[in-house]
């Protein structure tokens, strides 16, 4: 069982089941219709709300503790998605295939992260979107949520240094206030970041 079997183990989920803040605000700039891939998407309470829209989704974790959830999750609210049990860290991003790659606290160690988006930028189609929420370095010690290792929680300029291949449409380090659950509570340090690659790409 894996720390986060562990972590998603109660009935209760354990960061809620409302949708992140940020992607809600960016929901009205995704395509129609869109085929979306989630990267690390534990109980499901983003891929379920993107399902609600009337998007595609396919919802990766490490976890079929919290993918479980996320089904049963969508089952209540109506929606289908589709989940995939994997370590990110053994699995390729498939080229052009998808409309939008979501990036909420998937915190990955630095040469897997820059692994990765090297194949989110091929991965997305032309006018695809990839939109990331995590936390800075600045959030250790807050006691709010987020993990304890700096090298897990990249800033805004690595981010831009690593998904170079996308236009720059949103990349910002903040604080605000996240209330998820038990897991995230509290005043944050983040990064959001948003790219789009070239329509003319492909």
């Amino acid at each position: 069982m894996t720390k986060f079997d562990q972590r998603y183990a109660s009935e209760a989920f354990f960061y809620g089941t409302e949708p992140n803040r940020f992607l809600v605000d960016v929901s009205a700039r995704l395509p129609a219709h869109a085929q979306i891939l989630s990267l690390g998407e534990g109980e499901g309470r983003n891929a379920v709300y993107l399902a609600g829209l009337g998007h595609t989704v396919h919802a990766l974790d490490e976890s079929a503790v919290g993918l479980a959830k996320a089904e049963r999750l969508a089952a209540t609210r109506g929606v289908s998605i589709t989940t995939e049990c994997l370590d990110l860290a053994r699995y390729a991003i498939e080229p052009d295939r998808w409309d939008v790659i979501l990036s909420i606290w998937c915190h990955v160690d630095g040469a897997l992260r820059r692994r990765l988006h090297t194949e989110v930028v091929r991965a997305l189609r032309p006018g695809g979107l990839y939109v990331l929420e995590a936390y800075t370095p600045a959030q250790i010690g807050r006691g709010t949520g987020g993990p304890s290792d700096p090298d897990l929680m990249p800033s805004a300029v690595q981010l831009d240094a690593e998904l170079h291949g996308l236009e720059v449409l949103r990349s910002v380090e903040l604080e605000r206030e996240v209330q998820e659950g038990q897991g995230h509570r509290g005043h944050s340090a983040v990064v959001q970041w948003i790219g789009r690659r070239a329509a003319g790409v492909g």
